[in-house]
């Protein structure tokens, strides 16, 4: 019930898709120039930990605030106020500290809730200072969860955490049916429930850094490697960085992917009279390719069938002669 009130307080906000462009790169603006604005303003602030470009938070998420003082003053403090929807949630009395000629300063904040959330330092005036207001800072705080179609700020942090973890992701801010898949393949990764669900659990465990895929043979260059255990497939360069992960269904308990090191020796493109979509055999009748059916489990006759969506991108990556490592961890 609490989460349905914050859903229904997101809805009346009404955020508008083409604020996260000028949030964004107003975020980027600030984070390059705050010292040379402190110079004009007397003192300014920056955000950090707010999802890269995206410029939002989760609700209850940590992030930083940093301020800089154009001139540093012995014993000088900042008090910090924190809104959401124009209520006033914090108050902080902050330690300013010197770097060559100027005032530094910063805190960790957690502010539960969504809406707008607005951060403003105020310096109180000395003998010798005027009191000096910063330029406010404003980003979106967001219910950490998405439903199928929907477009918000919450689906864009999603996105952005996905990606930088290499899970593919579709239509920026979109919950479309591939960053859902990306979902099921982040949680097969997790241990959590093998659906495509964005719940909070989703986004408490990217936040958490949770999701990284090891790779196992990082010497054999641009390569593949099943994961049996996670049901996942990577697509790893030459640099032995991982490049793109995808849910799969290898063969099951009955007729189970043979396990060892292999290459890309056949490709079939386009559908066979077995309902394989873009086919990359790597042993006798194995292949990677597409299916209609792809469940989260272990279900083939032992190739590893991915989404047929997701079928013609790994088709095209995996060249012959492309090794294919498979394995159960």
């Amino acid at each position: 019930m609490r989460w349905l009130a914050v859903l229904l307080a997101a809805a009346v906000l009404g955020i508008p898709t083409s604020a996260v462009a000028a949030g964004s790169s107003g975020a980027a603006t600030q984070a390059s120039a705050s010292a040379g604005q402190a110079g004009a303003a007397g003192v300014t602030l920056t955000a950090s930990g707010v999802n890269g470009s995206v410029g939002a938070i989760v609700s209850d998420a940590r992030w930083r605030v940093s301020g800089v003082l154009a001139t540093y003053q012995a014993g000088e403090r900042v008090t910090l106020h924190v809104f959401t929807n124009g209520v006033r949630v914090l108050n902080r009395r902050l330690a300013v500290h010197r770097d060559g000629r100027h005032g530094t300063f910063s805190a960790v904040l957690r502010v539960a809730g969504v809406g707008r959330v607005t951060a403003r330092a105020i310096v109180a005036a000395t003998a010798t200072q005027a009191q000096l207001v910063s330029p406010a800072v404003s980003l979106w705080s967001v219910a950490p969860q998405a439903y199928a179609g929907e477009r918000s700020y919450a689906v864009r942090i999603l996105q952005h955490q996905l990606a930088a973890k290499h899970y593919v992701i579709g239509a920026p801010g979109v919950y479309d049916d591939r960053t859902q898949r990306a979902v099921l393949a982040f949680r097969k990764m997790v241990g959590l429930v093998r659906n495509e669900v964005a719940d909070s659990s989703v986004f408490a465990a990217l936040a958490a850094g949770k999701g990284a895929f090891t790779i196992r043979y990082p010497l054999h260059g641009r390569h593949i490697e099943a994961d049996l255990t996670h049901q996942v497939l990577a697509l790893i360069g030459a640099d032995g960085v991982v490049q793109r992960l995808y849910p799969i269904s290898s063969g099951k308990p009955s007729t189970p992917t043979a396990l060892g090191s292999f290459a890309v020796y056949y490709k079939t493109p386009g559908i066979n009279n077995l309902g394989m979509v873009d086919s990359s055999y790597f042993n006798g009748g194995d292949a990677i390719h597409g299916y209609a059916e792809v469940p989260t489990y272990a279900a083939s006759h032992g190739c590893l069938r991915c989404p047929i969506p997701d079928a013609l991108s790994i088709y095209a990556w995996a060249t012959v002669g492309t090794p294919v490592d498979v394995y159960y961890r």
